[in-house]
């Protein structure tokens, strides 16, 4: 691996740290006609939001970060099953 693709993902998981802290307290998410909350086990899974919202711009383990256009971007925690338990603004 090159000292620039190190420095990158050391980046990309800084910045995702960094959304994940700030915002967990939006609590929702749209994609299209679709709204998502988080819940745990009585919110959607995995499949469902990946099936609704299509790929992340960004997934690291149970956190995927989706880019909604003008720079806004939102935070996606899924528990250890698989659930969504929560979803934060991840800012500008």
């Amino acid at each position: 691996m090159t000292r620039k693709r190190v420095l990158g993902a050391v980046a990309a998981s800084f910045a995702l740290t960094l959304f994940a802290e700030q915002a967990l307290s939006v609590g929702y998410m749209s994609c299209g006609v679709h709204k998502f909350s988080g819940g745990g086990r009585h919110g959607p899974g995995m499949y469902e939001v990946l099936k609704k919202c299509g790929e992340p711009t960004f997934r690291r383990g149970n956190t995927w970060v989706y880019d909604q256009g003008g720079g806004r971007r939102k935070v996606v925690v899924f528990d250890d099953a698989g659930y969504l338990l929560r979803i934060g603004d991840g800012g500008r």
